[in-house]
């Protein structure tokens, strides 16, 4: 099957993030080349890759915090990725992973797996921000060019949809809030399990695109918490930037699943040059 208007086949989240056990503590992966964005891999896509090797080597199944590290963006292809377990709990296990391309490493990461629980209630959850309620059918589908006419491969795979009132920067016209809402959906419709959810947490445009756009906003460091096992379906997600100074952002992002829990959120630093 393909993207009809792209000619795209859509390729799975698990194919993507799928790994060789090579052993000890050591996997392969490959670096799919339409998961990009100006040829670059997503850094969500590569935590992802680190949280899934993480929890390889764990007696827990999923990743419920992970902290990346950018060094150097690996090209569309072979990674090796290297695990140490450095404390093995009954609650909860940590690990450290790092992706290496050739002699380069790329990424670096410290991830802690649990058990995660779909059906419990929060106990408490007055200090989120509030979630819109635009329906899923409402909101447009981003196409895959930059405002630049850029191709950003990863769209054609994801389905993003942008809210009415997040989608002005499509047409030069941002509102200015530096704030992206709307619904993200894996290729085919796969659920969403807690290392599709590390993607995510950056899975949107920048944010900063809601105040002027840059271009390429590289970032430097992520940290993604995953908080609950999702319902069946796509999530809605609120993209936030904070601050710019220095030549950098910091951007807030928050997804709740399609019963209005919130089931993961993500903090991250980027480069970024406006003006």
């Amino acid at each position: 099957m393909t993207d009809q208007a792209s000619g795209v086949r859509p390729v799975s989240f698990a194919e993507v993030s799928a790994l060789v056990d090579r052993g000890p503590d050591r996997f392969e992966a490959e670096v799919h080349p339409e998961w990009t964005i100006g040829g670059k891999p997503n850094g969500g896509y590569l935590l992802a890759m680190l949280g899934r090797a993480a929890g390889s080597v764990s007696a827990h199944d999923h990743v419920i915090a992970a902290s990346g590290h950018y060094l150097h963006a690996p090209d569309p292809g072979r990674v090796v990725i290297e695990v140490e377990l450095l404390r093995a709990g009954r609650a909860a296990s940590q690990a450290r992973a790092r992706m290496i391309q050739g002699d380069k490493a790329c990424a670096e990461a410290l991830v802690t797996t649990s058990q995660l629980d779909g059906g419990m209630a929060p106990y408490w959850d007055q200090g989120l921000p509030e979630m819109s309620n635009v329906a899923y059918d409402d909101c447009a589908r981003l196409v895959p060019h930059l405002p630049n006419g850029n191709r950003v491969a990863i769209m054609e795979q994801i389905e993003v949809r942008l809210e009415p009132g997040s989608s002005g920067f499509t047409a030069g016209q941002p509102s200015g809030r530096g704030e992206l809402r709307g619904w993200l959906a894996l290729p085919e419709n796969e659920k969403f399990d807690p290392n599709a959810l590390v993607f995510a947490a950056d899975a949107f445009p920048p944010a900063t695109f809601d105040i002027e756009f840059s271009g390429w906003v590289p970032t430097l460091e992520l940290t993604v918490y995953v908080r609950a096992l999702p319902a069946p379906g796509p999530v809605r997600v609120l993209q936030r930037a904070h601050l710019i100074d220095a030549r950098r952002v910091d951007e807030s992002c928050f997804i709740w699943d399609v019963t209005g829990r919130l089931v993961a959120q993500g903090t991250q630093l980027a480069g970024i040059r406006l003006g």
